[in-house]
């Protein structure tokens, strides 16, 4: 009976989704996820850990993980904030930027796909329903 349930169709239509996300960002070097800590910082470079994590909404160790192999990667780099010595500010790369575009056009060209078949109005509808499901 489960199958019947808004819950099973929104969590299979979420991992068909996720996987297709994350086979889109492989080829950018990028694993599912780290785009959206790359994103607050497109919104606003130089946040400290705790900011990332507040905004991300995610457990701590979540977000050391990934920042740690973004910088492996070379797109963050993390420095000491000026003005507060126990405050690590975490910066982009020029290669962190440079993602900006490539992962938003992953991202449009999903949603495109995701609402294919749906008229103007349905698409509005959809997306006012999802928002205001509570998170």
């Amino acid at each position: 009976m489960l199958e019947e349930t808004l819950t099973y169709a929104l969590i299979k239509v979420m991992k068909a989704h996720r996987n297709q996300l994350a086979a889109e960002l492989g080829p950018l070097g990028l694993h599912a996820g780290q785009e959206l800590l790359l994103n607050q910082l497109w919104r606003q470079d130089g946040l400290c850990q705790g900011e990332l994590i507040t905004r991300l909404g995610v457990e701590p160790p979540t977000v050391t993980k990934t920042l740690q192999r973004l910088e492996r990667a070379g797109l963050v780099r993390r420095a000491p904030d000026p003005g507060r010595a126990r405050v690590t500010r975490v910066y982009l790369t020029d290669a962190g930027k440079a993602l900006q575009k490539p992962v938003e056009d992953i991202w449009n060209r999903l949603d495109e796909e995701l609402l294919r078949g749906f008229d103007a109005d349905e698409r509005g509808l959809l997306a006012r329903l999802v928002r205001a499901i509570p998170h």
